[in-house]
């Protein structure tokens, strides 16, 4: 059987590094009699690389190769990955994908052209890079009514927050370690904007509720506005800021999905996941909670996921594995501005001023606080009901507080 690799860059070039540094076990795996790498797809050129000689400018060698059987997209972006892996799967072979925002904004389509066609769409990868998540929950936890899931779901923004947390350092200044470190990219607005895990909780929505759920229709919030000031205020009560994407059932049927950085107890199963590492909680009717972690990105533990896909795209070659959601539903999303939290509140007024606003509040002191500002944990209210309150004062910080 023939395999594909379309975009050689760091995840493309580490599926091809662990397709040849495991061969015999993923052919043995496959049931196969054997895998063989045979076209790499890129607008550059390799001088040099021990796969020269497979690589192709022109998608048509791909498409219109009947050996070729499974075709890896590592290109990201939804052009013109979108138009290829359709492409792809309307001409019946396997697709396997790391590309979260593919998936997130095309999953649905892409699984219902793949289920006609009686081949697969895999994206173990796209989530939690070489954490086992998909797989997992669409299996192992198939017993379960899951009632919510919720991670760290960016290593970028775990690393920054981190970096705050333990060292002191502004959120400019762990940004800039970041960038130099390889961990951030040279623009790194997807990661501390919340986009990535955006699409993410978006897989994760759609896979455990049943219905494909947009980026658009999550309310997301980056880290780009917490300071040392906000760190230490929540480690005052225990706590750690984290960047935290989760997506629950409400009592009404719908699913509230949000990205927004929360104060986490330092004895909650979220609060030690440190560095660059990511860790997935899901929240099951009858388990309780599991949790996944490990590292979320990097060019091998990816790879490995991609490649695990592939084996699964081997054995399955004529027939279809029971992946996937249903189609998007209007108001199946509710309005995550609705769901209530107790916040951890910086403002810059009295403790009398804050109390009478408020109501009933939880005074907190911390280190360097300033003489003028009050920093309290409020009842649980809706993010409406607390923008109307904070609108009353001229200078306030606000970070909601999670259970996980």
């Amino acid at each position: 059987m023939k395999i594909a690799i379309m975009g050689y860059g760091t995840v493309g070039s580490g599926v091809a590094e662990v397709l040849k540094t495991n061969h015999e076990r993923i052919v043995a795996n496959s049931m196969q009699d054997e895998l063989e790498l045979a076209k790499i797809l890129d607008l550059r050129e390799f001088p040099g690389d021990e796969y020269e000689q497979l690589v192709t400018h022109d998608f048509n060698d791909i498409l219109n190769d009947p050996e070729i059987r499974i075709v890896v997209e590592c290109m990201g972006g939804l052009r013109p990955a979108y138009d290829f892996v359709k492409s792809l799967l309307l001409a019946g072979k396997h697709v396997v994908t790391s590309n979260k925002e593919l998936v997130a904004e095309k999953g649905f389509e892409l699984l219902t052209t793949a289920a006609e066609k009686n081949v697969n769409f895999l994206f173990e990868a796209s989530v939690g890079g070489g954490i086992p998540v998909i797989r997992p929950i669409s299996q192992c936890l198939a017993a379960n009514e899951i009632e919510e899931v919720a991670g760290i779901l960016n290593g970028t923004t775990n690393f920054i927050l981190a970096k705050m947390i333990d060292d002191g350092l502004s959120f400019e200044e762990a940004l800039a370690l970041a960038s130099s470190l390889g961990y951030a990219e040279a623009n790194p607005a997807a990661d501390i904007e919340g986009t990535d895990a955006c699409r993410k909780i978006c897989i994760l929505a759609s896979l455990c509720f049943g219905s494909h759920v947009y980026p658009q229709s999550v309310s997301t919030e980056g880290i780009t506005k917490i300071t040392l000031a906000d760190v230490e205020c929540a480690k005052a009560i225990g706590g750690v800021i984290k960047l935290i994407a989760s997506a629950k059932r409400t009592d009404d049927g719908k699913i509230s999905v949000s990205v927004a950085p929360s104060v986490v107890r330092n004895a909650c199963l979220l609060s030690g996941v440190n560095d660059v590492f990511n860790a997935v909680l899901v929240r099951g009717n009858v388990l309780g909670d599991a949790v996944f972690y490990g590292r979320g990105a990097g060019k091998l533990p990816t790879a490995s996921a991609v490649v695990a896909d592939v084996i699964d795209c081997a054995k399955h070659d004529r027939r279809r594995k029971l992946l996937g959601w249903g189609a998007p539903v209007d108001g199946f999303v509710a309005d995550a501005n609705d769901a209530k939290y107790s916040y951890l509140i910086r403002l810059k007024a009295s403790f009398e001023d804050a109390n009478k606003a408020f109501g009933s509040i939880e005074k907190v002191t911390y280190p360097g606080q300033s003489a003028d500002e009050t920093a309290f944990i409020s009842d649980p209210m809706s993010r409406k009901e607390l923008d109307a309150l904070l609108g009353q004062f001229d200078s306030a910080s606000a970070v909601r507080i999670t259970d996980y």
